[in-house]
């Protein structure tokens, strides 16, 4: 069985549905699509949103209108669906959903970003944690996983375009590329990295210096899995060409 997921981060789900957002996910005929930052709660969606012909929908709204909160649509119905990591300082931000199905686990993450300052930062990083021991009890227990997302932070040099200027800046601080290091380490593996070694393949484009056009960029969103569901990993890509949001979508392709 040949699984297609996509993950994206739309940045506002109803301004997506004007760009084109259901016209992609039909065209992408993905099994699944795990969306971030859809900044809207389901009472707010239309129709078209909420029952897209050929796809079971889950939305997991912040409880602040207008800001972050992720969704997920799949060809089949989830076993379960959990929102939220289970630690109250995070849930109210509709960052997280994890959903089974028989062959593995998603966890559609949308992570946070620590740019406003000391204590947004701390937020990101206590959040970073909380996850990483979820994601560790997962994988402890003998579960298949794939963790998709917005991470807010770029790994490694080769995944922006401009490293030396941005040591500072949250999304490539050294205290958050550490946290993917351990992360990493841990036996979870970058999928896009098994396939394509080469530099310039970015995910986020700052819009405000139109750095799409240039691509001056950071690859922020990934396609993880642990070493349990690593030999049914086939292929991973970027879609760099796809308009829509300040991100591009990224695909899995999974063989069972």
């Amino acid at each position: 069985m040949a699984l297609k997921l996509i993950s994206w981060n739309i940045n506002g789900i109803r301004a997506a549905e004007k760009k084109g957002l259901l016209d992609y996910i039909r065209q992408s005929d993905a099994d699944i699509v795990a969306l971030q930052e859809i900044k809207a709660m389901e009472d707010q969606l239309s129709d078209s949103l909420r029952y897209l012909p050929g796809y079971f929908a889950h939305f997991h709204a912040a409880e602040r209108k207008g800001y972050s909160g992720t969704a997920v649509y799949t060809k089949r119905e989830p076993l379960d669906v959990r929102y939220g990591l289970g630690v109250d300082e995070f849930d109210h931000e509709g960052r997280t959903m994890i959903l089974t199905f028989p062959e593995f686990t998603l966890m559609n993450i949308y992570y946070p970003n620590g740019g406003s300052g000391e204590e947004r930062l701390g937020f990101k990083l206590r959040f970073y944690e909380a996850f990483h021991d979820l994601v560790l009890r997962l994988d402890r227990e003998g579960r298949p996983l794939v963790i998709c997302g917005d991470v807010n932070t770029a790994h490694r040099e080769i995944d922006l375009a401009r490293p030396k200027e941005n040591e500072n800046t949250s999304g490539f601080m050294p205290v958050e590329r550490a946290f993917l290091d351990r992360f990493t380490a841990s036996g979870f593996v970058d999928t896009f990295r098994l396939f394509h070694d080469e530099p310039e393949q970015y995910t986020w484009w700052d819009m405000k210096t139109r750095a799409r056009d240039r691509n001056i960029g950071w690859r922020i969103d990934y396609f993880f899995v642990n070493q349990l569901l690593l030999p049914n990993v086939k292929d991973a890509w970027i879609e760099m060409d796809v308009p829509g949001s300040d991100h591009c979508p990224i695909g899995l392709a999974l063989d069972f």
